[in-house]
C-alpha cells in the first residue's frame, strides 16, 4: 500500500522508522511547520521531518489542514492509507481521502483516556495498567473502531517520562502489525461503543498550569503519582523562598507528619522533605527557579532553608 504518515514528536518517530523498516511504502510525510525555539528563535524542525529528510521522504507541513494547495499536495500523493501518530486532528476532507481510510495509534487502552495527555493522567491516577490502541479515525475525537491493543503492567513507580519510552516503542510494533493486516485483510473492527456501555470512562485533557501545581492537603500517593505523572515534562511545581521549584522525582513515607501541610523539614545536608494530608513528600531530583536541575545534595549546598 501507498502509506502517507502525519506525525510531529519523537513518539511518532519510532512508528515511521518501524514501518519503513518494515518495508511499506511510504510516500509522503505530513508533520507540523517549522516554529521558532529557544533563546535566539531560531526555526526548529519537529523531529519527524528531522528523520523524514534524512530519509528521503517527501515533506508536507501545512499551516492549515483545510489549505487548498495542501489538498492538492496530498491528493497527488495517492495514499491508500493514511497512519497517524502524534498530530493534530485532522477534518474529515483529510482522514476520509484514502481508500483504505485513515489509522490512528493512541498511547492508551481505548476507550479510556481519549484525549491529548493520556501518558501523563493515567499515571497521575495510579492505574495499575496502559497500553497503546491503533483505530480507524472518525468525527469525534480517539472515538473509532479499535483495531489492534496491546497492554503494558504499570509497575506504580514510573515517570511520564519512562511510560512514554515504553508505549513509544510498544506502539510501533502494533501500528506495523495495523498495517500488515489492512494490507492483508485480516483484521477485525470492535465498536468503542461496545466498550463504553456501562464503563466509566476517564479522560485525558490537554494539561495546564494549574494542573501541575502541587496541593500539599492531599494524600501522600495522590502527590506522589502527580509528580511521576509530569515527570520530566511538564513538571510538578511548588513555592520555596517565593520561587518556583520543579519537582522531578520524590520518595515518600506514610505518616504522622506533625507539622502543616505545605510545610518541610531539612537537614541542610542531605534531605528536603515537605509534609502532605498523610505523611512525607521527600525531593530527590529538583529545580528551583532561575538555577539547573540537580539532585538534592548539591541543592542544599547551594541554598540556606
Amino acid at each position: 500500500m501507498r502509506i502517507v504518515f502525519m506525525g510531529t514528536p519523537e513518539f511518532a518517530v519510532a512508528s515511521l522508522d518501524a514501518l519503513i523498516e518494515s518495508g511499506a511504502e511510504i510516500v509522503g510525510v505530513v508533520t507540523a511547520p517549522d516554529k521558532p525555539a529557544g533563546r535566539g528563535q531560531k526555526l526548529s524542525e519537529s523531529a519527524v521531518k528531522q528523520y523524514a529528510v534524512a530519509h528521503g521522504l517527501k515533506v508536507l507541513q501545512p499551516e492549515k489542514l483545510k489549505n487548498e494547495q495542501f489538498l492538492a499536495d496530498l491528493q497527488a500523493l495517492k495514499a491508500d492509507l493514511q497512519v497517524v501518530v502524534a498530530f493534530r486532528m485532522l477534518p474529515e476532507v483529510v482522514w476520509n481521502m484514502p481508500p483504505n481510510g485513515t489509522i490512528n495509534l493512541h498511547a492508551s487502552l481505548l476507550p479510556q483516556y481519549r484525549g491529548a495527555a493520556p501518558i501523563n493522567w493515567v499515571l497521575i491516577n495510579g492505574e495499575k495498567e496502559s497500553g497503546v490502541t491503533t483505530f480507524f479515525l472518525k468525527h469525534d475525537i480517539d472515538t473509532g473502531d479499535i483495531l489492534f491493543t496491546e497492554k503494558v503492567t504499570l509497575t506504580g513507580k514510573e515517570t511520564a517520562g519512562e511510560l512514554h519510552d515504553r508505549l513509544m516503542n510498544k506502539g510501533a510494533g502494533l501500528l506495523v502489525k495495523t498495517v500488515k493486516g489492512i494490507e492483508s485483510g485480516r483484521y477485525k473492527e470492535l465498536p468503542q461503543a461496545q466498550l463504553v456501555e456501562g464503563a466509566e470512562l476517564k479522560h485525558a485533557p490537554k494539561i495546564f498550569k494549574d494542573d501541575c501545581k502541587i496541593d500539599w492537603t492531599k494524600p501522600v500517593q495522590n502527590t506522589y503519582n502527580l509528580i511521576r505523572g509530569l515527570s520530566p515534562y511538564p513538571t510538578a511545581f511548588t513555592t520555596l523562598n517565593d520561587k518556583t521549584l520543579k519537582v522531578f522525582a520524590v520518595d515518600f513515607e506514610i505518616t504522622e507528619p506533625g507539622i502543616s501541610p505545605g510545610g518541610f523539614l531539612t537537614d541542610n545536608k542531605t534531605f528536603l522533605k515537605f509534609a502532605a494530608a498523610d505523611g512525607f513528600i521527600s525531593l530527590t531530583d529538583l529545580q528551583l527557579e532561575g538555577k539547573k536541575r540537580m539532585g538534592i545534595e548539591e541543592f542544599l549546598r547551594g541554598v540556606r532553608l
